[in-house]
């Protein structure tokens, strides 16, 4: 208070802080405001809680009890920089939604022994192909951020569609950084199988132990 010791209550009461209204901290949220009310802030405080009505930002270490809320609308977690924040669990009943991207260092999930440090996601079209007897039909596509050690799983969703092409097997692996190849194998060893155009999708996990 050193900085109001030379000053007159009269000139100096709006520089303290106080809850906005009468009423004093009690249980129900109110707003931190200047002496004169001239100024209402957006931190609100009461015996059970506080609430800030605008943007919070910690600096230093922020530490959370069981979980985040949002009373309406989006619990949004923007950045988490500099420190290290951990988080238990988390649970959700309809989906986790992020407005552009969300970026874990390592998400484990319990009872695992290794954790996923990546997930990457990616779809080709592909144009009619025919296997030959005992044969295969192989390719490449994109997928961003695929690593040679990463795991890749997937699909064409043509396959089985025509006659013929049901005896076919479709493998996709990583070729190269950020390119998948796939083989597709006639396992009929009687028939030539058409595979008419259709689409690739595949996902690539990286594990850490």
């Amino acid at each position: 208070m050193a900085t109001l010791g030379t000053q007159n209550i009269s000139t100096s009461y709006p520089q303290v802080l106080k809850t906005f209204g009468s009423n004093i901290v009690g249980s129900t949220l109110a707003a931190v405001s200047s002496g004169d009310e001239a100024g209402v802030s957006a931190l609100q405080i009461s015996t059970t809680g506080v609430k800030s009505t605008g943007t919070f930002a910690v600096d230093g270490a922020a530490t959370f009890g069981s979980n985040i809320t949002a009373s309406t609308g989006t619990a949004t977690i923007g950045t988490i920089s500099v420190n290290t924040a951990t988080i238990g669990t988390i649970s959700t009943l309809n989906g986790l939604s992020v407005t552009t991207t969300a970026t874990i260092g390592t998400a484990r999930i319990t009872g695992s022994t290794g954790g996923i440090t990546a997930i990457n996601y990616g779809t080709s079209a592909f144009t009619t192909a025919t296997v030959p007897t005992s044969g295969s039909s192989t390719g490449t596509f994109a997928i961003n951020g695929l690593g040679l050690n990463d795991i890749v799983n997937g699909s064409l969703n043509s396959i089985g569609s025509a006659t013929g092409s049901q005896a076919l097997s479709f493998f996709v692996f990583a070729k190269a950084a950020n390119v998948a190849g796939y083989t597709l194998c006639n396992v009929n060893n009687t028939t030539i199988s058409t595979v008419p155009a259709g689409t690739i999708y595949a996902t690539a996990m990286r594990f850490t132990s």
